[in-house]
């Protein structure tokens, strides 16, 4: 018999974090704990809630609980967890903290690596990500920039809006010309013509160097994806557009990438599945995250084999992060252990 647990984590935040749709100072995640009533090694797992998709902290603990009531803690396999989840259908981002929680309690009973559980090469020991600039004032932009040293990472993500979107990143060009950018509306943009003029402006700007422009329109827009996959000048990228699921021909036709991030996958086995189609249909893969603890991203890292881009901030925008599983130096991400284990972490607070 198992034993789960799950508390919330208050996250104060490092700076305010505004996209298109909000902005917060604070985000509230839960931790996952699950170990076998008998004893033996814990398995941790994290959920960042997410208003886009309708998850509240709350709400996923009342799910939580009725997912004990249902069964949960009589799960005997991997393959017996995913189909009980799949009956029961939890919000994506308690899912892939259930899910994580149970593979590396597994890893750690069975002495194998979380990337030998999902049948994984092992991630670098060193992965590159990109940092962000949320959407501020432009006049904030440059003491922003000095205070995060955002010089030190080599891809920066832009948040854009319509209404300040250009003025934010000529002033990032400015501070730091030719550095790559990822430009990301967040579903900001409600038409194809309005973001072709947008990108008119964006090509004004002297040593512009953009990687990829990560969903500028909301995903039901897929009529005008097809219609702007053609025309810009930028790999663009779907965000929003895929979550635990999608029409992977479809997406072909309206994107040249995906954006897969494991709290809107659902978990280990979906977020692999959704990586493995992106490239089964040649587009570009990139490896997200919301704002999470280090052990959110230290998860995230264990499937970053299959990522060419990886955009694992989120940890950073965490004022006194708490656990330190995963550090960052040079725009570097090194994780600190090879599965999180009980004595790694505090106890929920």
């Amino acid at each position: 018999m198992l034993t789960w647990s799950l508390e919330p984590y208050e996250l104060p935040l490092r700076f305010t974090w505004k996209i298109s749709r909000n902005a917060s100072d604070a985000k509230t995640n839960l931790i996952v704990s699950v170990r076998d009533s008998a004893g033996g090694p814990v398995g941790w797992g994290e959920a960042a809630p997410n208003v886009r998709y309708g998850e509240v902290p709350a709400e996923l603990a009342l799910k939580f609980n009725k997912l004990i009531v249902n069964g949960l803690n009589k799960i005997k396999s991997l393959t017996e967890l995913d189909e009980f989840l799949n009956a029961n259908a939890p919000a994506h981002a308690l899912r892939f903290a259930i899910e994580s929680a149970y593979v590396h309690r597994e890893a750690l009973r069975t002495g194998r690596s979380v990337a030998q559980v999902l049948g994984l090469s092992a991630p670098a020991a060193a992965v590159p990500t990109a940092f962000t600039l949320p959407i501020m004032e432009p006049g904030a932009v440059a003491a922003f920039v000095r205070e995060q040293r955002m010089e030190r990472f080599k891809l920066l993500k832009i948040k854009v809006n319509q209404e300040s979107g250009f003025d934010l990143l000529r002033e990032l060009n400015r501070l730091l010309p030719g550095r790559p950018l990822i430009i990301d509306g967040n579903e900001a943009w409600h038409d194809a013509d309005s973001l072709l003029r947008f990108l008119e402006q964006a090509a004004t700007l002297p040593a512009l160097s953009v990687r990829a422009l990560e969903q500028p329109l909301p995903a039901a827009c897929a009529d005008h994806y097809r219609y702007l996959r053609s025309r810009v000048p930028y790999p663009l990228f779907a965000d929003e557009s895929v979550t635990d699921a999608a029409d992977f021909g479809d997406i072909a036709q309206q994107f040249h990438g995906v954006n897969m991030k494991l709290m809107k996958a659902g978990g280990y086995l979906n977020g692999v599945r959704l990586l493995r189609q992106t490239q089964s249909h040649g587009l570009q893969t990139m490896l997200g995250c919301m704002v999470e603890t280090t052990l959110g991203i230290w998860s995230a890292l264990q499937v970053s084999s299959l990522a060419q881009i990886c955009d694992l901030d989120g940890m950073l925008v965490v004022r006194d992060e708490p656990f330190g599983l995963v550090t960052e130096a040079d725009g570097l991400l090194r994780p600190q252990t090879e599965v999180p284990a009980l004595a790694l972490l505090t106890e929920p607070r």
